[in-house]
């Protein structure tokens, strides 16, 4: 094992090899750097486990790119999946009015960015919704809001874009909804089959948008008009 200058945990100099302390929930190292002291302190088991999988890798990640690494990570991955955190109730419920309405909304180009559950890297696009309103619609705000929150959670795009779907129907109960996404997929692009300039393309289709296929024929054409503005 290689020696280091480090500091141990009253401050003072000592060398030794380098390695790390527990500490309660986790560990901590003290590395001193040319004209600083910097503490690496890995407070979470999510940060500890990451820390091992720089190591795996073939890293060292006590050097000094890498020490607030795992932090950073985490907090990553934590925003990434915030979708499991969040509560479509509380998004929708006081955002429902009734309105003398029966004809198609669509709300189109909505980019949402979720992670691929098979390989943890992400994919992205557009997603597009419509729905015909039974009485009372939804502010338009909230439709790109419920793809928000299922989008940021471990996905396969063929389950996020039923969930959309499924949630609009139960909780905006409407004559029907359509939604299409139209994703890129790192894990097909960077690996694998590395085909950087395929797209892939969901929809699901409920109520009137799947029985009536003039309805649904007239949502796609909608979709396939050049967006203004």
């Amino acid at each position: 094992m290689s020696s280091r200058r480090t500091y141990n945990a009253s401050g003072s100099l000592r060398t030794l090899a380098v390695g790390s302390w527990e500490c309660g929930v986790g560990s901590w190292e003290l590395t001193a750097i040319p004209g600083r002291v910097k503490a690496a302190r890995y407070n979470t088991k999510m940060q500890e486990i990451i820390r091992q999988l720089l190591s795996e890798l073939g890293e060292n990640p006590s050097r000094e790119g890498l020490l607030d690494t795992p932090k950073r990570v985490e907090n990553s991955l934590r925003f990434l999946t915030s979708g499991y955190q969040a509560d479509v109730d509380a998004v929708l419920n006081d955002a429902l009015f009734s309105v003398d309405y029966n004809e198609m909304v669509i709300v189109k180009d909505i980019d949402f960015y979720s992670m691929c559950e098979h390989h943890l890297l992400p994919f992205f696009g557009k997603c597009h919704v419509a729905y015909i309103p039974d009485g009372r619609v939804v502010g338009l705000s909230k439709i790109p809001r419920v793809v928000e929150i299922f989008a940021r959670r471990l996905q396969v795009q063929e389950r996020l874009t039923n969930q959309i779907a499924a949630t609009i129907l139960e909780k905006v109960k409407p004559i029907g909804v359509g939604v299409v996404l139209e994703a890129r997929h790192l894990c097909m692009s960077m690996r694998g089959v590395e085909k950087q300039n395929s797209v892939a393309v969901t929809s699901a289709m409920l109520g009137t948008f799947r029985s009536d296929a003039r309805t649904r024929s007239e949502f796609l054409e909608l979709l396939r008009r050049p967006s203004q503005g």
